[in-house]
């Protein structure tokens, strides 16, 4: 496997949805907020794995990502930490990502170092840029069929609406700038502190 970049970061995030009668409205709004408003809705596909090692009690998770709209990216490994909920005072949830460019020989790479493969699911949607914020609007895709990201189908008429902001030092002014920014999405969408511990997937 060959290894192209690496970078260590944290990221400040809120999350919410929004409902298909909706997004289109909402996509609109983002483009008139967002930096290159006169450009046409920017798209993305992206396949994501994840392959886990160790026990249920003690295991450690990385994702495997790659571009389903160019081939020529190259994959990424990627280790998200556990969100953190902060204290009351911090706007947003904070995470530490690590991110690896490799070759498309990755998932062979980690099963041979004994990860097994345990879920993967589609990412499909727009995105737009905000200074150093990346909004993204998406609907989460199940794959029907183990490998195949074609087979992928959408798990609801909801959309995944996720503001973001990666930085190597943590500095919680920064969650204020997502905070600031989800506010002009109101009442489209309610962008929160998501407990993902809570949440029960099935």
């Amino acid at each position: 496997m060959a290894v192209v970049g690496r970078q260590n970061q944290l990221e400040y995030f809120l999350q919410g949805s929004v409902g298909k009668d909706s997004v289109n409205t909402l996509l609109h709004r983002l483009r008139g907020l967002c930096d290159g408003a006169s450009r046409q809705f920017a798209t993305f596909g992206d396949h994501e794995m994840v392959y886990t090692l160790g026990s249920p009690s003690s295991s450690v998770s990385f994702r495997v990502r790659h571009s389903l709209d160019d081939a020529k990216k190259p994959w990424q490994l990627r280790y998200v930490g556990q969100s953190e909920m902060g204290d009351k005072s911090r706007s947003t949830l904070l995470r530490s990502c690590v991110e690896v460019s490799t070759s498309d020989n990755l998932t062979t790479f980690l099963k041979e170092l004994g990860f097994k493969y345990e879920s993967e699911y589609v990412l499909k949607g727009y995105y737009f840029v905000k200074g150093h914020m990346r909004i993204t609007v998406s609907q989460v895709c199940r794959v029907v069929n183990v490998g195949d990201p074609q087979s992928a189908q959408p798990i609801s008429e909801s959309y995944l609406v996720e503001i973001s902001l990666m930085t190597t030092v943590q500095k919680d002014t920064l969650a204020e700038e997502i905070k600031a920014f989800a506010e002009l999405l109101k009442p489209l969408v309610h962008l929160e502190k998501i407990d993902h511990r809570k949440l029960l997937i099935t």
